[in-house]
């Protein structure tokens, strides 16, 4: 999501002294990928974290589906948007470990144009999704603390499938446009992105025409999705803690803070690295392009990774789901 926050300082024409213009229905264009700037002698070595990371995510995040799946007691609300979350870490880490992987591993750094937009679409797709199941969980948690009797009739089975059709429809109808207006446009000789996967400030920047749509329509979006989605969950938990002020005793309280805990955590993973990115592009855009890479790599991989890790270790139910999927289910 990070690509939007710059859209709105993308407002003036690329030179047309940069190169010649290059068609992009031409099968031959590619874009060209970069890895770590100044360590490209050390990739082989710089791979192993990245591979780490990417198995911890994976693995964490099918173990955390696994769990609910094969758990009856667990196919309730809360859990259910918790699985899309897992989901979504899985799809979002899916989605950049083949580009960069290949990169560190194999010095692969040639993207085609189709393949590159393809990745632009469900690394954004995923991205905006991310924000989007944080928001429905942070109305699961309003509904159990705020309104606990109605809890059950309100967030129903059909109630949840309509959420999770609307998140997905509320994040192909955010990305598709952009796309399609990124893709109508000519892109300048020049192919070198900033990074080992596709994003869309980066294309944007290879283009060789008026690109003023692109960012106001970037600007939109975020006012409707990055601000919009933070400052619903914000409201939420006020209304959550003016609820439980003002009614419940000290155990109550700390035993709904607790309960709420690990959505928080999830929250603060997905949104500080967020706002560290955008402050970095902003004000420190004279640092060392080794900064930039990797903020954006904190910013795509810390969610995946540490998701399933908070969730194990905070809730219970999650902890005793894995620890029979992992062990009784063997003995049986």
């Amino acid at each position: 999501m990070e690509f939007l926050l710059l859209n709105t300082q993308i407002l003036v024409l690329h030179s047309s002294s940069m190169s010649e213009v290059t068609n992009t229905t031409q099968d031959s264009f590619y874009f060209i990928l970069t890895g770590i700037p100044g360590l490209e002698a050390s990739h082989i070595w710089i791979s192993i974290p990245f591979c780490g990371l990417y198995i911890i995510s994976i693995i964490g995040n099918t173990t955390i589906l696994s769990a609910i799946c094969t758990e009856p007691s667990l196919h309730q609300p809360m859990y259910l948007f918790l699985s899309m979350l897992a989901l979504t870490d899985l799809g979002l880490t899916l989605t950049t470990m083949p580009t960069v992987m290949q990169l560190l591993w194999f010095s692969i750094r040639k993207i085609s144009f189709e393949a590159c937009f393809v990745q632009f679409f469900f690394l954004h797709g995923f991205s905006f999704m991310e924000s989007s199941v944080l928001l429905a969980m942070s109305f699961d948690r309003y509904v159990a603390i705020c309104r606990p009797l109605h809890y059950a009739t309100i967030l129903t089975n059909e109630v949840i499938g309509r959420i999770a059709s609307a998140m997905i429809c509320r994040c192909v109808l955010a990305v598709l446009p952009s796309l399609f207006l990124l893709k109508r446009l000519p892109f300048c000789d020049s192919r070198l992105l900033s990074h080992s996967y596709c994003l869309h400030q980066d294309m944007i920047r290879l283009v060789c025409a008026d690109i003023r749509i692109n960012s106001w329509y970037g600007f939109a979006l975020v006012l409707l999705i990055i601000v919009l989605d933070p400052l619903l969950i914000v409201l939420s938990y006020t209304l959550i803690l003016k609820s439980i002020l003002g009614t419940a005793t000290w155990t109550e309280r700390l035993r709904a803070l607790n309960n709420c805990l690990s959505h928080v955590l999830a929250v603060l993973v997905l949104y500080i690295p967020m706002v560290g990115v955008s402050m970095t592009h902003r004000f420190a855009k004279h640092a060392s392009p080794l900064v930039h890479v990797i903020m954006a790599n904190i910013y795509l991989l810390a969610p995946p990774v540490m998701n399933p890790i908070i969730y194990s270790v905070k809730t219970k139910q999650i902890r005793h789901a894995i620890f029979h999927l992992l062990f009784l289910r063997k003995v049986h």
